[in-house]
């Protein structure tokens, strides 16, 4: 885990892991976008644009769903919304709006809306390969308790390790699933009320370092789901490349009369794989409470994704593709 990689010579300023695997996903997405439609855009500059709309658009839309979600957290202090870089982003949010701005921009400029749809399909999925790579660095979006082989082990005070020695109700857990000593603990006063909160590792002694470190206290081992999603992610990324090449030549091939072999096609397809994907991974994540008939939001939100991109998929189908020289 290295939230943060390393410190800007003269500065205080430090070069956090996720920020940074966010603009390699970023430049990797618009790199990739540039090539795939280099036979569909009338200016490669306008594809640059799209993308940088789209990541302020991300960056926004995933700051809102983390505030949404977690909205008690912000009570009395409203300014800390826009405190981004203390952290609090969801994906899910952050895809939502990117995708609708560029669909606006698209309409914008008259350009073939669902061709364009599927490259961007194609790029973020790339985008999200690094992100949860950056989110593995980060220490966050992680994973239930496991002895499988590959199992990972978190340091102490990072967000699993917080996670497995308190009680999290909103996962149906009254016990903490690694007892620490009172004595790891001090209390804090939030909202006139006294809590008991980890003690910064500074503070512990050399002995107690000893035992979170090597001994019985350590971070019990859980599921890579970062390493999960990001894999997913690299694989449905050529997923929707191959769906996408079968109709870039419709004329010269036997299969042009095929169900879902129209632009637009795998646009669709991106939410069908990313909801069902997203949706298993839940089961071994251990960071999102449960919230609607005992699935997290994210899982509810997979299932209406995996709908939507069925019914995209058919509504694209049905509809001519317009040609490509047309800018009406």
């Amino acid at each position: 885990m290295y939230p943060e990689l390393f410190t800007i010579p003269f500065t205080h300023l430090t070069v956090k892991s996720y920020g940074l695997m966010l603009v390699i996903g970023f430049m990797a997405t618009v790199s990739l976008i540039r090539r795939l439609s280099r036979d569909i855009t009338p200016d490669p500059q306008l594809v640059t644009n799209a993308a940088l709309y789209s990541l302020i658009a991300g960056v926004i839309g995933a700051r809102l769903f983390y505030v949404v979600h977690y909205f008690e957290r912000f009570r009395g202090n409203l300014l800390s919304v826009f405190a981004v870089w203390q952290g609090g982003l969801e994906l899910l949010g952050g895809v939502i709006l990117a995708i609708s701005v560029v669909i606006f921009f698209l309409w914008y400029h008259k350009l073939p809306i669902p061709r364009y749809l599927d490259i961007l399909a194609i790029g973020l999925m790339v985008a999200l390969a690094f992100g949860r790579i950056g989110c593995f660095l980060n220490g966050c979006c992680f994973g239930k308790p496991t002895n499988l082989p590959w199992a990972v082990r978190f340091p102490y005070g990072s967000f699993a390790y917080r996670n497995q020695v308190e009680p999290n109700l909103k996962r149906n857990r009254p016990d903490p699933q690694l007892k620490l000593p009172a004595d790891f603990f001090e209390n804090v006063q939030k909202d006139g009320l006294w809590y008991p909160e980890l003690k910064p590792k500074e503070e512990l002694t050399q002995i107690q370092k000893s035992l979170v470190n090597d001994g019985p206290y350590r971070c019990l081992p859980v599921h890579p789901t970062q390493l999960y999603s990001s894999a997913s992610a690299f694989l449905g990324c050529l997923m929707l490349y191959l769906f996408w090449r079968r109709y870039q030549n419709p004329g010269k091939s036997k299969d042009a009369g095929k169900f879902f072999y129209k632009p637009g096609c795998t646009f669709g397809l991106m939410f069908v794989l990313y909801g069902f994907v997203r949706f298993l991974i839940e089961f071994v994540r251990d960071d999102n409470p449960f919230e609607l008939d005992g699935l997290t939001i994210s899982q509810n939100i997979c299932i209406a994704m995996f709908i939507f991109g069925i019914v995209l998929m058919i509504i694209f189908q049905k509809i001519s593709p317009r040609p490509l020289n047309s800018r009406s």
